[in-house]
């Protein structure tokens, strides 16, 4: 459905790249997947938002930063839409990249935007509440189209906020599509030869439940005794400022505590793309053994089923979602005998292992960025469509 043979112009309100979060990531695969779409024939424009530090990492002519802290400055970037020949704005959002309290800034942005907004939500709760509830709620109002990650999450905007059923998509979290790698150069060059590997990545901080992991690990090496836990990335920005490396060093004396020196692996930076997709390809086992029920998104988690890689999580509500029909791959937080249990019985009998690798490449292949970019497309293209219908009818 083009525009006078035209496709749209869509603008995305996001932190973006060379910014190291999960979130700018997303956004500039997204946007690439959007673009590969549509022929990749213009570069559409980002708003990157930024603190004043960052501003300068935006140089390129369609990225236009916006300090998250200046509510002055959501004013000036949404004129400069309204004047633009963008047709349709896709906002991404997180509570904590929007300037004001529960990141209410965005909401007269929002007011004031002539354009339709499709809004994705990253974080939804079955619960809201204050101050993130009545925020959420005006975000979603003012949007033209929702879209969410996790099935549940149409439940969760129709309960709590009213929400229409026909005003949300479900689109999965997109995914790199798997490459051809060297399994065996990468294990060798990682260490891993003859090991058998449990791979856990993001940033770093004490949400991510990986000190009951290295209890779980202490209770199956001794029947497995070639396992090998790694633990990729840096450590969260947020989480360094507010206390250094503590939480690392804690890991580092429980390691130490439970005599797994030899069973554990932290590679302690910040890794890219195309690297991190080599490591979890080459890993036999991805774990994400969360505190946090709750969660409904984890791009982690996401990746790692996208790659084909079997897993093994506690049960919030992103793994339930993914896996649903295939609970057996879900275990409690705080259960280590389980958890040491089921690692014992997946390395002892590969037949499982092979089996749970059928199940969520099958899984993945929904989720691989080419048709999610392909899907919300679609997705841009219809609310421009209805809006201009809206507009031709009050016409």
């Amino acid at each position: 459905m083009n525009l006078n043979g035209r496709l749209p112009v869509i603008a995305y309100v996001s932190t973006y790249i060379p910014k190291k979060c999960g979130l700018a990531t997303y956004t500039h695969n997204l946007r690439e997947a959007v673009n590969l779409s549509k022929g990749n024939r213009v570069q559409d424009p980002v708003v990157a938002m930024c603190n004043e530090d960052e501003r300068a990492d935006y140089r390129e002519p369609w990225m236009w930063p916006l300090l998250k802290s200046e509510p002055d400055e959501y004013l000036r970037l949404v004129d400069t839409i309204n004047q633009s020949s963008v047709d349709i704005v896709s906002l991404q959002h997180e509570f904590g990249i929007f300037g004001g309290d529960a990141g209410s800034y965005i909401i007269d942005f929002l007011k004031r935007l002539k354009k339709p907004v499709v809004t994705t939500f990253h974080t939804l709760f079955e619960s809201p509440v204050e101050p993130y509830s009545p925020v959420q709620n005006e975000i979603a109002q003012w949007s033209d189209h929702l879209i969410v990650m996790n099935r549940k999450g149409i439940g969760y905007l129709h309960d709590s906020f009213g929400i229409p059923f026909e005003k949300i998509s479900f689109i999965p979290h997109g995914t790199p599509v798997p490459h051809r790698i060297d399994r065996a150069a990468v294990r060798r060059r990682m260490g891993w030869e003859n090991r058998k590997v449990l791979f856990t990545f993001g940033l770093l901080g004490r949400s991510k439940g990986i000190e009951f992991a290295l209890r779980s690990l202490a209770g199956a090496v001794q029947a497995v005794p070639d396992l090998l836990y790694v633990i990729a990335g840096a450590t969260h920005p947020e989480v360094r400022k507010n206390e250094g490396e503590a939480y690392r060093e804690e890991l580092t004396a429980m390691i130490q505590e439970f005599g797994l020196e030899h069973h554990v692996q932290m590679i302690n930076r910040y890794i890219p793309e195309d690297e991190l997709g080599s490591l979890i390809c080459a890993s036999d086992l991805y774990i994400t053994p969360y505190p946090g029920m709750e969660q409904i998104t984890s791009g982690t988690l996401a990746y790692a089923a996208g790659l084909g890689r079997p897993i093994l999580s506690t049960p919030y509500v992103y793994a339930r979602d993914l896996v649903q029909g295939h609970e057996d791959m879900l275990l409690p937080y705080g259960d280590t005998e389980a958890w040491s249990a089921k690692i014992i019985e997946l390395f002892s009998y590969p037949g499982l292992l092979s089996e749970w690798q059928r199940i969520i490449t099958e899984i993945g292949r929904t989720m691989h960025w080419p048709q999610v970019g392909a899907q919300h497309l679609r997705l841009f293209q219809t609310v421009v469509a209805e809006q201009r219908s809206k507009i031709a009818d009050v016409g």
